[in-house]
């Protein structure tokens, strides 16, 4: 910024002065002064009122109000209440009760009983009871003795003779087949089964010794052409070439380089300084 701005120290908080002090006595003094008095005389206010309310209000209310309003409600409103109640029985209730009963009540009985119940008795006994009679003598003359006839001399019949020929063509058969051909068979086939499935096992397991065996005697075979020459070339002739190797060749030649790499630092390091 090119305006050097004023810095911004923050304001100290001043001890309170002796004019502040003597401002603050004053005003506290005249406001007690004024607000005690006030104070009290609320207080006796208040306890005008609550002795006015308790001593005189509160009993002339009770005897201009409640007095009269109680009087008023047990000594008139309650007997025209009850009048009022006993006029409405006589006059309404009691009027409306009979009218229902008699008026109401009474006609339509009178009227289902013989435009009802009457018309369907007669129905039923004159027209329906005669026909269901009729149209069950039909039923049992006409289907139910035929069904029962064709049922007796018919269907069973029929029936017995079918069966008959089921058993002797078809079950018969089926029983012989199954006992004296496909039982033995399933018998047979069962065993054959068995023992193929035993001969498989066995063989099983005896090629598994015959594999283990042949395993071995390859692996002996294996270790005794290729395995001991390799470990006798390897121990009488490979070893000692490099032992020699390392320590004739290998390390006079890491020695003679390590040397030469450390005289060319230190006279490349003599020549940088």
């Amino acid at each position: 910024m090119g305006i050097m701005e004023p810095e911004m120290r923050p304001a100290r908080c001043e001890p309170e002065g002796c004019l502040v002090a003597a401002v603050r006595l004053p005003v506290r003094i005249v406001v007690l002064v004024v607000v005690v008095p006030v104070r009290m005389l609320w207080d006796l206010l208040a306890l005008c009122a609550r002795t006015l309310h308790r001593t005189v209000l509160r009993p002339l209310g009770r005897c201009l109000l409640v007095i009269p309003f109680t009087w008023l409600w047990r000594a008139v409103l309650t007997p025209l209440g009850r009048g009022a109640g006993r006029l409405v029985q006589y006059l309404v209730v009691a009027p409306a009760v009979w009218g229902w009963r008699y008026l109401v009540v009474a006609p339509a009985r009178w009227l289902w009983r013989y435009l009802v119940v009457a018309p369907a008795r007669w129905l039923w006994r004159g027209v329906l009871a005669p026909a269901g009679a009729g149209i069950a003598w039909l039923v049992r003359h006409l289907v139910v003795v035929p069904a029962l006839w064709g049922w007796r001399w018919v269907l069973v019949p029929v029936g017995r003779g079918a069966a008959w020929l089921l058993r002797t063509l078809v079950a018969v058969p089926l029983v012989t087949l199954w006992r004296w051909v496909l039982v033995p068979l399933g018998r047979g086939l069962a065993f054959l089964g068995r023992e193929v499935a035993a001969a498989f096992a066995v063989a099983w397991r005896v090629a598994g010794y015959v594999s283990r065996a042949a395993g071995r005697a390859v692996k002996w075979a294996l270790w005794q052409t290729v395995g001991r020459p390799a470990r006798w070339f390897y121990r009488s002739v490979c070893a000692p070439l490099g032992h020699f190797a390392r320590d004739a060749v290998w390390r006079p030649a890491r020695d003679a380089v390590r040397a030469a790499l450390s005289t060319a630092r230190r006279t490349l390091r003599r020549a940088l300084l």
